[in-house]
């Protein structure tokens, strides 16, 4: 029996994964050649970040470099977010998330009242910009192991998207692929079309 390319003994998954090892160390030269190019991509995965932004909103929460990570935690469960913008004097110099916190804080044994969110925050932030893909993000977000990217057009802050907003971007668009389908299928955008006319 002839051997299946890894591609295909895997599966989708299986690619991601063996992609994402590819693509480890060379995830800038990916992105822009993805961004210079702009090859075919699957129609949920053509959706940008300025689309995604459009659609769930442009706010943010920061926090500033000098409050305490137990204040940090406080907005984070306040809020129900799972990573907070560091902004000291207008400008983003970090991102504070429940990952810092769990080992640069609980692992190492500091206390939250007396840590300061610049000991713990990752810096500088890994940045998007408006014109990425979502799958762009996926291999962002894959190849640094974040859950979060804030977003700079033109260096100014626009907003922030995380893995959640990515995979509700996709789900929506599958969604409303399927019913596409099923409608010229069944013909029911075409009955409806008549009706109206």
């Amino acid at each position: 029996m002839a051997e299946l390319p890894k591609e295909k003994a895997f599966g989708a998954l299986g690619f991601f994964i063996l992609t994402r090892q590819k693509v480890k160390g060379n995830v800038d030269n990916i992105l822009n050649e993805r961004i210079n190019k702009r090859r075919y991509l699957p129609m949920n995965m053509a959706i940008t970040v300025s689309q995604v932004l459009r659609s769930k909103g442009h706010g943010f929460f920061a926090i500033s470099p000098q409050a305490t990570a137990y204040e940090a935690l406080e907005i984070m469960a306040d809020r129900d977010v799972g990573a907070l913008l560091v902004i000291d004097e207008g400008k983003l110099v970090g991102i504070f998330s429940e990952r810092d916190y769990a080992r640069k804080v609980i692992l190492k044994g500091k206390s939250s009242k007396s840590t300061t969110v610049a000991e713990l925050m990752s810096s500088p932030p890994i940045c998007a910009g408006p014109e990425l893909t979502l799958q762009d993000c996926m291999v962002l977000m894959t190849s640094n192991h974040i859950r979060h990217l804030p977003v700079l057009d033109k260096g100014l802050l626009t907003g922030v998207v995380s893995i959640g907003d990515v995979v509700q971007a996709v789900i929506s668009e599958q969604e409303t692929t399927i019913q596409t389908l099923e409608n010229y299928i069944t013909g029911n955008e075409y009955g409806a079309r008549i009706a109206v006319s």
